[in-house]
C-alpha cells in the first residue's frame, strides 16, 4: 500500500497545472499593473492639455 502511495503521480500533474495557472496569473497582474501607470499617465497628460485650452 505504501508502495502503490509513493509511486502514484495524480496529483503531481494537478500540482504542474496549478503552478503553472499561478505563473500566468503574476505575469497578468504584473502587466496590469504597468499598462494602469501607462493609463494612468496619458489621462493625466489629455486632462492638463484639457484645461489648458479651456483657460
Amino acid at each position: 500500500m505504501v508502495k502503490h502511495f509513493l509511486r502514484d503521480e495524480r496529483g503531481a500533474t494537478a500540482i504542474e497545472y496549478a503552478l503553472i495557472a499561478a505563473l500566468i496569473g503574476v505575469a497578468i497582474v504584473a502587466s496590469i499593473g504597468g499598462l494602469g501607470d501607462s493609463v494612468n499617465a496619458m489621462f493625466t497628460d489629455v486632462g492638463t492639455e484639457v484645461d489648458g485650452v479651456n483657460q
